[in-house]
């Protein structure tokens, strides 16, 4: 398959996957794959799937949560798109040995926008409760250190039952208000984003978590830092 991304600079990242064509392949040896497909997803999240969500959602607090999950200078012309699972250990895998690296050395650095994309596998239980506490935690202008907090402790809320007292323990230690993240959770403020996310990801190809869309190239599963510097740099010397 080969996948085109037609972005512009002020695009919110539910509107990232939108415009698909097939895509180049590059194949890691780890990555979470689903027993079943978006039916299950939603069966997992208590809900029926919605399909439209994000940049076209009519009200201000889906805005802010779409806008929240991304990063970096809106002038970037290079994409780093992470389609990920919070309770998936090789989304872990990558966001301990090349996450902190690709931020700081592309991100930080102005060259590349990066924007998660939520895909919660229906084999994790908490893979929905996690994303729903991210992408609330983003209401409040936290979904990154919320994103750091979950997977670096993954371990500690995994297979909880439930896992919403381990989640909130950890969302007050980077300065989350409870209280309010609780009440985004419980009303699924951020459902609709999240189905959106996962029927766009499938959309544009991906199987599996982590998968990384670079430019025209589609990474799946846990690779080498080398990889994605590399395809980085070939896109980033594509844009000039």
């Amino acid at each position: 398959m080969r996948v085109s991304l037609q972005i512009g600079p002020q695009d919110a990242a539910s509107t990232v996957l939108t415009a698909v064509a097939a895509a180049a392949l590059l194949m890691g040896i780890a990555a979470c794959t689903p027993s079943a497909g978006a039916a299950d997803r939603a069966a997992a999240a208590g809900t029926t799937a919605t399909a439209s969500a994000g940049a076209h959602a009519p009200d201000t607090a889906s805005a802010t949560l779409d806008h929240s999950r991304i990063l970096g200078d809106t002038t970037a012309r290079v994409w780093f798109i992470m389609i990920s699972d919070f309770q998936c250990p090789y989304c872990k895998q990558f966001h301990d040995e090349s996450f902190a690296a690709l931020r700081n050395d592309y991100v930080a650095t102005g060259k590349v926008r990066m924007a998660y994309i939520n895909f919660p596998l229906p084999i994790h239980q908490n893979a929905w409760p996690a994303a729903e506490a991210a992408m609330c935690a983003g209401a409040q202008g936290k979904f990154w250190p919320m994103h750091d907090v979950l997977f670096s402790a993954q371990e500690a809320w995994a297979e909880q039952h439930p896992a919403v007292h381990v989640i909130d323990s950890l969302a007050t230690t980077i300065g989350v208000d409870t209280i309010a993240l609780d009440r985004c959770v419980s009303q699924h403020v951020s459902k609709a984003l999240i189905d959106a996310d996962a029927d766009r990801a499938e959309r544009a190809g991906a199987r599996s978590t982590p998968t990384v869309i670079i430019g025209s190239k589609v990474l799946v599963g846990v690779q080498p830092l080398a990889n994605y510097r590399r395809e980085l740099d070939s896109a980033l010397a594509k844009a000039k």
